[in-house]
């Protein structure tokens, strides 16, 4: 081979180099992406399967199963109801059981798309399987998670599949992690707790503004005005819906493991891997159609067992009629008729022709 072909040649090599060093940082990059995202899978199987994990420093559920109040099986296409519980553990004794202070149950409908939150005011007076009538909040302690979801499911007409409970601190570490949420408090909020040290005060001013955990734990324990658990049960559904929109965010959707690492200490749930991971797909693809109090204003009457004012129910069946007229609804959507017979919908669609 002559001089001249083989400086031809290196002159080549020297060109093509630069391409194979380009083609090898990509391939990097693509294996870091790939190792990233097994890392992320594996971690938040992990993560669920630890929620779902006895747990001996949550006081619910160590009692024992009464086979007749365990909840149905969710087959995945028909409406799948959870029951979320917030608890305030303070000052309990050894081997006493939590009261659920906050009930809330997110039904979501896997054909529709269409989930909804329905709070249950906590001193409703109802039958409890087995221990008479109680305040609902009760069943809780009386019969663990099984005995809740079927008290609360009984008033309202539902199969209740699932049950989540957390205490303050789970909650204050959820809306941590995912960085806040932006949210708008209506009025000035100050209570003075004086137990735990003023740990849990409550202290808030009116406004637009990012709420961490202590002040979104705040916002939504408030009931010292007029209405009291009325207009705090509401607050917690505007405040849920904020946080399920947040946790919705991609930024977030990438970040799962670490939110599970957060909150799995505080979680106790009768919710297996294969099902969070379903709920979860539903979860992302379906949207808030609308929230309601259970019972509603109307149909609350006023009750006196012992020296104790409780809430009653006026009609069951009205109730029960009551939950799925709200189950139906989609606040999303409102649609009206013209003159000539023809639809608009105010969410910002076209007229309909006929």
């Amino acid at each position: 081979m002559s001089r001249v072909e083989e400086r031809k040649l290196k002159k080549e090599s020297r060109r093509k180099k630069p391409w194979k060093y380009t083609l090898l940082g990509f391939g990097v990059i693509i294996v870091l992406i790939a190792a990233y995202f097994i890392y992320q899978a594996v971690g938040v199987y992990n993560g669920l399967d630890s929620l779902s994990k006895p747990k001996d420093t949550i006081p619910i559920g160590e009692h024992k199963e009464d086979e007749t109040l365990k909840p149905v099986q969710w087959e995945g296409t028909e409406r799948v109801n959870i029951l979320l519980m917030g608890g305030d553990n303070r000052g309990l004794k050894e081997n006493d059981q939590a009261r659920s202070d906050s009930m809330l149950v997110a039904s979501f409908d896997p054909i529709t798309k269409k989930a909804h939150l329905l709070s249950v005011l906590r001193d409703t007076y109802v039958p409890i399987e087995g221990h008479g009538e109680g305040r609902i909040n009760t069943a809780l302690a009386l019969g663990g998670p099984n005995l809740a979801m079927k008290t609360i499911g009984d008033m309202m007409g539902l199969d209740i599949q699932y049950y989540v409970y957390t205490d303050f601190e789970g909650f204050k570490s959820l809306v941590d992690v995912i960085g806040g949420v932006d949210f708008y408090v209506e009025k000035n909020m100050n209570y003075k707790d004086n137990a735990d040290g003023n740990r849990y005060d409550i202290h808030l001013k009116k406004g637009q503004q990012l709420l961490d955990g202590d002040k979104a734990l705040q916002y939504v324990r408030f009931r010292h005005d007029a209405m009291s658990d009325f207009t705090r049960t509401e607050r917690q559904r505007n405040l849920l819906s904020a946080v399920a929109d947040k946790l919705k965010n991609g930024w977030n959707l990438v970040r799962m493991k670490e939110i599970l690492d957060s909150v799995a200490p505080y979680i106790k749930t009768n919710l297996e891997v294969s099902d969070m991971l379903e709920l979860a797909t539903l979860g992302v693809k379906s949207h808030m159609a609308g929230s309601a109090q259970v019972p509603p204003m109307d149909l609350i009457g006023d009750r006196k067992v012992g020296d104790a004012a409780v809430l009653s129910v006026r009609n069951d069946e009205k109730l029960r009629q009551f939950v799925q007229d709200e189950l139906a609804k989609d606040s999303t959507v409102s649609v009206q008729a013209d003159p000539e017979g023809k639809t608009d919908s105010k969410s910002g669609g076209n007229a309909a022709s006929n």
